[in-house]
């Protein structure tokens, strides 16, 4: 997901926050997580009405397994960075962390390139030195940021040289 923050009124900063999608919030993983528990504790208990007394033990370990296994993939979609371009700087910071890469505007140049498995990284890049960005983003989400950086950094380039 990209969201742009344009600048506002006196302040010639333009951010851009990417964050991977997320389809549940945190109450939504609980409700989740409960209802997998219960189907699986609800098919070992009839499993054990039948024969199989160590059905409920594995549906307890396999519960345990895929709460621990969800709440990971869950965690792993708060990540995400956050542009921030201005008449001087194009500073990338990853977040969580203290990660901050700064570029001087004017120098950089962004550009897709073919990755592993046929998918595309989008790179920025100057004075020798290259950033991947947007690695948790879909394929059609990286070219449409790449449109949008390319557009602000013509238009922050034009505004220099003008």
């Amino acid at each position: 997901m990209i969201v742009l923050r344009p600048a506002a009124a006196g302040l010639p900063r333009v951010s851009i926050w990417l964050k991977p999608n997320r389809a549940l919030d945190r109450r939504g993983l609980r409700r989740l997580i409960v209802l997998l528990v219960v189907l699986a504790l609800t098919t070992a208990v009839l499993g054990a009405w039948v024969g199989n007394v160590f059905a409920p033990l594995f549906a307890l370990v396999e519960s345990l397994a895929v709460a621990v296994a969800l709440h990971v993939a869950w965690r792993g979609g708060g990540r995400g960075e956050r542009i921030t371009l201005d008449e001087t700087s194009l500073e990338v910071q990853s977040l969580p962390g203290r990660r901050r890469v700064r570029f001087q505007s004017c120098w950089v140049r962004v550009r897709l390139d073919e990755g592993d498995n046929g998918c595309h990284r989008l790179l920025l890049s100057s004075h020798g030195r290259e950033l991947e960005i947007g690695r948790f983003l879909a394929e059609q989400e990286r070219v449409e940021l790449l449109r949008k950086l390319k557009l602000l950094l013509g238009e922050v380039n034009g505004q220099l040289r003008g």
